[in-house]
């Protein structure tokens, strides 16, 4: 088991993952308990694919029969550059190309290079696109705490990372959890929030969330309650991440597929509205910006210039 564990993460670390950490699998009782007090209080708002699969959620081997490891790995997304000052604010991991199919060619690359070095063993990999509870996953794994604004904080590094999960049959070595919230008394995220959606207790109300408003919602209108709110924020939100102490830990990431488009660091807000559909295909096709859409994007502006 040992000389396999160090050989996973070895192989992680040459894939481009800057942090593995190994979990024993095992179901989230705790967790379960949770995600259903957050659902029973609509704190998903429209977003019913929360609703899904709530037993795989809690449960790895629902995923993979007879998994015995949950491996977590950390991609880190930070940017060496930065946008342009009052140009319509996009989330930093939207900079580059869609985050989900670089970092599953790597997953699954790393699965196959386990599958011919250690034998037949079953995997499946997870990117943010299945019911996997990662952050919880990545603190059973020694990578960090989980933060007030719920965001994974790992104390050399940060958090602006992406966050993929391996669950596999393997038996491996087990890292330890990591066991203290480095948060203390602070309270930057919280007071920050433009829109309240940071509760105490490290809940974050979804449904609140200028992310949630800018990407996930599908309806045309954004509630009125909360124009002048967004900050100029149109595609997702940094807030949290930006105010918090933690992230002058953060590093310029090395990975070339994310690469900051150069229209989302310059263009303006009146060369946004004015660019045609067409060309939003073409500049964006493989840009996470592309799930909000071009009539999105369009929403988004309007209702930030308060219109």
């Amino acid at each position: 088991m040992q000389q396999h564990t160090a050989f996973i993460k070895k192989t992680a670390a040459a894939l481009g993952f800057e942090h593995c950490g190994i979990a024993r699998a095992e179901k989230l009782d705790e967790d379960a308990r949770r995600l259903e007090q957050w659902l029973q209080q609509g704190m998903q708002g429209t977003m019913q694919y929360m609703e899904k699969y709530f037993d795989m959620r809690v449960d790895p081997q629902k995923l993979v029969p007879g998994a015995k490891s949950v491996i977590t790995l950390l991609k880190n997304y930070f940017p060496s550059q930065q946008q342009q000052a009052d140009v319509p604010k996009i989330s930093k991991y939207a900079f580059g190309k869609d985050y989900h199919e670089v970092i599953r060619k790597k997953l699954n690359a790393l699965i196959n290079i386990i599958k011919e070095q250690i034998g037949d063993i079953h995997g499946r990999g997870f990117v943010d696109s299945a019911p996997v509870l990662e952050r919880t996953w990545a603190q059973r794994s020694g990578l960090g705490w989980v933060g007030k604004n719920g965001n994974l904080i790992n104390k050399q590094s940060g958090s602006f990372y992406f966050i993929a999960t391996l669950i596999t049959d393997l038996a491996l070595e087990y890292d330890d959890p990591f066991a203290k919230d480095h948060c203390g008394t602070c309270t930057r995220c919280i007071d920050a929030c433009p829109t309240d959606a940071i509760l105490p207790d490290k809940v974050v109300d979804g449904s609140k969330c200028i992310s949630y408003f800018t990407i996930e919602l599908k309806e045309m209108l954004i509630p009125t309650e909360m124009k002048g709110k967004f900050d100029n924020w149109m595609f997702g939100c940094d807030t949290c991440q930006d105010v918090c102490p933690w992230n002058r830990f953060s590093h310029p990431h090395q990975e070339k597929e994310f690469t900051p488009i150069p229209e989302i660091l310059d263009l303006s807000a009146n060369e946004w509205k004015i660019m045609t559909e067409e060309n939003f295909k073409k500049i964006f096709n493989d840009s996470p910006l592309r799930r909000t859409r071009f009539k999105g994007i369009q929403r988004n502006l309007k209702f930030i210039a308060g219109e």
